[in-house]
């Protein structure tokens, strides 16, 4: 099994930063490839991405585990793909995130390697951006979003 790793740093606080990425449907901001993602109940997530030129569609799984701020995912099918996310404070209005991505496939050179890292980069860009608009809006952000949902389930 292939083990792909990358740790980057973002100008959002680390609680609005896991509450941004903990909504599925945030997927598509970020993923380039990842078209449609929508939860289904549980940790079940309907995804919809293009690979290589095709449309793929697939159910997939999430684990949101607010307390430690982590978040692990996977998919069902040759790659054995699957990965964790952990956010841990670097600061009052940063936040250190961690990606581990396990897969059987070997890719050739750098591309998973350079594509996670891009990955991160438009994550934490959109997350910052959404935390900006926000806070212009004055809304709370993210986690502010997290609260009124809980509270109305």
């Amino acid at each position: 099994m292939t083990q792909y790793h990358h740790t980057a740093t973002a100008d959002v606080p680390a609680d609005e930063l896991f509450a941004f990425l903990s909504h599925p449907e945030n997927l598509p901001r970020y993923f380039p490839a990842m078209k449609v993602a929508e939860p289904q109940g549980g940790d079940t997530v309907h995804v919809e991405a293009e690979v290589h030129g095709h449309r793929v569609a697939s159910e997939a799984w999430l684990h949101t585990d607010p307390a430690n701020r982590s978040l692990s995912w996977g998919a069902e099918g040759p790659d054995d793909y699957h990965g964790e996310l952990r956010i841990a404070d670097a600061g009052p209005a940063s936040s250190e995130i961690t990606v581990t991505l396990h897969s059987v496939r070997e890719a050739d050179g750098d591309e998973v390697q350079q594509g996670l890292e891009r990955t991160i980069a438009a994550m934490t860009h959109a997350a910052t951006a959404d935390a900006d608009v926000e806070a212009a809006e004055g809304h709370g952000g993210w986690t502010s979003y997290d609260r009124k949902s809980d509270s109305s389930s």
